[in-house]
């Protein structure tokens, strides 16, 4: 996928700093996943996760290769018994012997410990739950936990951890060490509470355990199903981690964010929020609805904050009365001629109020200027006037003459 440079700085005629447009990066170690590589400044990541079984091979490597195809880059997929995790070999075989090789990653949750151990011969990274990864069951009648008793159920958790941590260093893969807001232990809950600091003491309890070990190959996430919980912790994760001197990537997503229509607007709140702040190395977008949905959203939002440029961006007046031809109508033709092209920019627009100066960005433009023509630009230099119902063909010639045109 095509990845543009950040947009310039602004100035003002005095040259001082006015206005400042690009989106700074927060600096990260780079974690290299398969033949993928999270952080380190390389292009955001999209991953997705797949719905089936992985008890079903065949189904699983068709749902890896349907989902990478349209560009997911790193799939996940869920391994609740040792039987999946043995299963995971045969997925990686076949996948390599019909397709290519895909980064996966192995999601693994209660007591899991053996589970991980067995994924971790196979995949490239493993994501465990702090909150789940050793269960404790909640004591109904419990009111407070001691000091020695967060201190026992820490030093379980480190001898827990600790064979999987060697098991991923010596191998050279990768860890996700995943926090979710609605799964936080019970002992983070009674002394930190349901908050984003709960969520974020629990991260680091398992970071400095993998840094006593010298294993550093991490990526860290705070999730949760409310965005301005998702926003907080991950916000206040980079404060905690540039006092501790961490530099750990962050993968970014929004738990539970539903389907259609809201399920997207939510996500977007909360992924492109904390992008906008140079903030997220990788993201997931969740939704209720089948994983190859996502996809689309994820590039959606990483274009629209000129983070990736994988499809053309599409600058459209809303129309008005000033309007000389159904701007839906032709936005839509348009769109289907062209969205099969990468890296370009065009603007529709219905009249010469909103034409030049408000696409002037734009690699080719599509005016109405005067009744029953299309005025084609070129940047912000008018090429050619052509009769309305030509518009659509002629633009396709232009993009040709410059030789930025593919078949689809």
């Amino acid at each position: 996928m095509q990845t543009l440079p950040n947009p310039a700085t602004v100035k003002s005629s005095s040259g001082e700093l006015s206005t400042d447009t690009t989106i700074h990066r927060r600096q990260t170690r780079p974690i290299q996943v398969g033949n993928v590589t999270i952080g380190g400044g390389h292009p955001v990541v999209v991953q997705s996760m797949i719905n089936e079984d992985t008890l079903d091979i065949d189904g699983s490597v068709a749902a890896i290769r349907r989902l990478h195809e349209i560009g997911c880059e790193i799939v996940r997929v869920t391994v609740p018994s040792m039987a999946h995790a043995q299963a995971l070999a045969e997925i990686k075989q076949k996948l390599y012997a019909s397709y290519q090789p895909v980064p996966i990653v192995a999601d693994v949750h209660h007591n899991g410990m053996k589970i991980a151990l067995e994924v971790a011969k196979h995949i490239d990274k493993v994501r465990i739950n702090p909150g789940l990864y050793v269960f404790e069951k909640p004591k109904s009648n419990r009111t407070e936990y001691s000091q020695t008793e967060f201190e026992e159920i820490g030093d379980k958790i480190r001898q827990t951890l600790e064979p999987l941590v060697v098991c991923l260093r010596d191998q050279g893969k990768a860890m996700r060490i995943g926090v979710n807001h609605g799964s936080l232990a019970e002992r983070m809950l009674f002394t930190y509470g349901d908050t984003p600091e709960g969520m974020v003491e629990s991260a680091l309890e398992f970071i400095r355990i993998c840094e006593s070990l010298d294993f550093r190959n991490l990526v860290i996430s705070l999730k949760a199903s409310r965005v301005p919980v998702m926003i907080a912790a991950n916000r206040l994760m980079v404060k905690r981690m540039n006092e501790l001197g961490m530099d750990y990537p962050l993968h970014l997503g929004v738990t539970e964010a539903g389907d259609g229509e809201y399920g997207r607007i939510k996500s977007t709140a909360g992924i492109g929020t904390l992008l906008a702040e140079g903030i997220g190395d990788t993201i997931r977008v969740s939704l209720t609805e089948a994983p190859e949905k996502e996809i689309p959203v994820c590039y959606s939002i990483l274009q629209s904050l000129g983070l990736r440029k994988t499809m053309v961006e599409y600058v459209a007046c809303p129309s008005c009365g000033r309007t000389l031809f159904n701007l839906e109508e032709v936005l839509h033709k348009v769109r289907e001629a062209t969205k099969h092209l990468t890296g370009l920019d065009i603007a529709v627009m219905g009249c010469i109020v909103n034409g030049p100066g408000e696409m002037a960005d734009a690699d080719y433009g599509y005016v109405g200027k005067q009744p029953g023509y299309i005025s084609l630009y070129r940047g912000r230099e008018e090429i050619k006037r052509v009769p309305e119902d030509r518009g659509v063909e002629e633009l396709i010639n232009l993009i040709k003459a410059d030789d930025r045109w593919v078949d689809p």
